[in-house]
């Protein structure tokens, strides 16, 4: 809706008459409509015309809408005019940004980006093949999925064929089973980058190891698959065939290598082989290990003095019996509210030995013992007294009754001395608690012992140096929880290796963002105790799932000559989003460019 001049000369005057017209739509094409006659307008009448003018639509809503004069048009390199028919505005293709959004941003700041375009591009393909890992990638952090996921469900709801400027059409399951083909050669390299960058960007030093292992089943048979063995379940899903995987990672978490090994490998077997890698990939150094007793042996020990090596590991608890005494006597050294340790030399060794021991583990396993021995002596007063009062006589049975109750309870079996006895009056169950037993299981309860030959050490300070351990079992955690490593689809050897490398690169970019955010410290207020400040740093998937909320989508505007402009743009952060995305060093775009048709932000006929 404008103004448009009508000149009339008038008695050898120029006149000038207004009238309020609208564009309508025609077949034949717009077309200008008088809505009425304004006359002549003097200077001030006229400016409030062009000003606003306030119109009501067919439901009667009012709204100001600006004027201008028919005669007066817009400059044609100006894109920030048009005439634009406000009840027709439209939002279209709203997509998930912010999560996608940092998760590339992590992706290039370890410079995987250019790794990978060195290692796997293939500039003949029609997507190049980096950008292919990077999807993978992002997706294990944001949302992980299997490769039929990705392509039907997330990623047409991401930003990241925008971002990564994939053309449409392009992302199916068959090109991202190919990019995993192509990646799984590039581990040893990618394990070396990935090392280098974290200590480019975060300082970190590699001189302590903490090693460990976990397992991973996959869904079917796998048998094509000469690596999926039943064994020990982690998972509790000894039904279902399973991988061992291991991985190594410092003192901060940063993860330094990982290998893959079948799933009926025994922990303790693997010691040698991993030496054997880490040797071949980064030379011979004066190494720390830091390892958990499932995984120590004497011939581990050996293997790792042998290359001049040093260890801080758990040791079995059958070995706690030679310290004994030890365990009765007052010399501990609180380290912490509920940790006490004590260093016990052994005379004309190398090595020390460190017993520890804490008041929530003595509890729990105090209450472990107590419900075990409660339900076997409830058990075993039942069997007595069938047999007292002849409801069971033949002593076959009783010994298969005596043998379930005993495999029942293994945690507390040892501790009673019971036998089938012939009597006077027949055969009788006695039994009773070996009080030496139970004196040694109550004096060892909550108590763990370590071994290592470092020297010049504190007892605190070897056991804070165990307690390092919990780095690696948290990257686990990651593995499979936020980045969902389980269960495996893949059926053949080489995907599922590639598999277990793309949640390695997931965990590269997870355990960034953890450090980043630890750096530069994200705050969310929590409620105050007492005037005390209880704001804790975010946790990656706090901070995606915060950024998620982020989105992009194309804001339609039609034109009242027919046209439509069309704006790709980002929606605004709120200030908790702003805050953390000037912590990370992040500037999310307002704008992003449309493709294909529209090379810029412009109008569609």
């Amino acid at each position: 809706m404008f103004l448009r001049p009508n000149n009339r000369s008038k008695d050898g005057k120029e006149h000038t008459y207004w009238s309020l017209v609208e564009s309508v739509r025609m077949p034949d094409g717009p077309r200008q409509r008088t809505v009425c006659h304004l006359g002549e307008l003097n200077g001030s009448d006229h400016a409030r015309w062009l000003r606003t003018v306030e119109v009501f639509n067919q439901q009667g809503e009012a709204q100001q809408l600006k004027l201008f004069p028919s005669h007066v048009e817009a400059p044609a390199d100006d894109p920030q005019v048009a005439r634009v028919l406000i009840n027709r505005v439209r939002l279209e293709r709203t997509r998930q940004f912010g999560a996608c959004y940092l998760g590339l941003e992590l992706w290039r700041r370890l410079q995987l980006d250019r790794f990978f375009e060195q290692t796997v591009d293939d500039h003949s393909a029609d997507v190049l093949w980096s950008r292919i890992a990077a999807l993978l990638a992002i997706n294990r952090l944001c949302a992980p999925g299997s490769e039929l996921a990705i392509e039907q469900r997330w990623y047409p709801s991401t930003a990241l064929d925008d971002l990564l400027e994939i053309e449409d059409g392009k992302i199916n399951d068959t090109r991202l089973y190919r990019c995993l083909d192509r990646i799984l050669p590039h581990k040893t390299k990618l394990e070396r980058h990935l090392k280098d960058r974290y200590g480019e960007l975060f300082g970190a030093e590699f001189d302590v190891l903490l090693y460990d292992l976990t397992s991973t089943y996959v869904e079917g048979a796998a048998e094509k698959n000469p690596m999926m063995r039943r064994g020990y379940s982690r998972d509790h899903r000894p039904d279902c065939e399973q991988m061992v995987i291991a991985l190594i990672v410092n003192t901060e978490g940063f993860p330094f290598s990982y290998e893959t090994f079948d799933g009926n490998r025994a922990d303790v077997s693997t010691m040698e082989t991993i030496l054997r890698m880490v040797e071949r990939k980064y030379g011979k150094a004066r190494r720390i290990w830091v390892m958990d007793r499932g995984v120590v042996s004497e011939e581990n020990l050996a293997a790792i003095r042998k290359r001049d090596g040093q260890y801080l590991v758990g040791t079995p608890r059958s070995q706690m019996k030679q310290f004994e005494a030890e365990l009765s006597k007052k010399d501990w050294t609180q380290v912490r509210p509920e940790v006490e340790v004590k260093t016990v030399a052994i005379p004309h060794g190398a090595e020390t030995y460190v017993l520890c021991r804490t008041a929530g583990r003595k509890e729990k396993e105090q209450a472990i013992r107590n419900r075990f021995s409660s339900s076997m002596e409830k058990a075993l007063k039942g069997l007595e007294k069938s047999i007292t009062l002849g409801r069971l006589k033949d002593r076959h049975k009783m010994e298969r009754r005596l043998g379930k109750i005993q495999a029942r309870h293994p945690p507390v079996s040892d501790l009673y001395e019971v036998s089938l006895r012939e009597t006077a009056e027949g055969v009788r169950l006695f039994w009773q608690i070996r009080e030496d037993r139970k004196n040694w299981r109550e004096s060892r309860e909550g108590a763990y012992l370590l071994r290592t030959n470092l020297q010049a050490d504190t007892a605190e300070e070897l056991w804070s140096k165990y307690m390092q351990l919990t780095e690696a079992e948290a990257s686990f955690r990651a593995l499979k929880s936020e980045l969902s490593i389980r269960p495996l689809f893949h059926q053949k050897e080489p995907r599922v290796k590639a598999h277990v490398m793309v949640a390695f690169l997931g965990y590269a970019l997870w355990v960034t963002l953890k450090h980043l955010l630890k750096r530069r410290p994200s705050m969310v207020p929590k409620p105050s105790v007492s005037g005390v400040d209880n704001a804790q740093p975010l946790s990656p998937m706090r901070a995606l799932s915060l950024l998620s909320t982020l989105q992009s989508a194309d804001i339609v505007l039609p034109t009242t000559d027919g046209r439509e402009i069309r704006l790709r743009r980002v929606t605004e952060p709120t200030a908790e989003q702003k805050s953390l995305l000037r912590q990370l060093g992040l500037t999310v775009p307002e704008r992003l460019e449309l493709r294909d048709k529209c090379s810029v932000d412009s109008a569609i006929a």
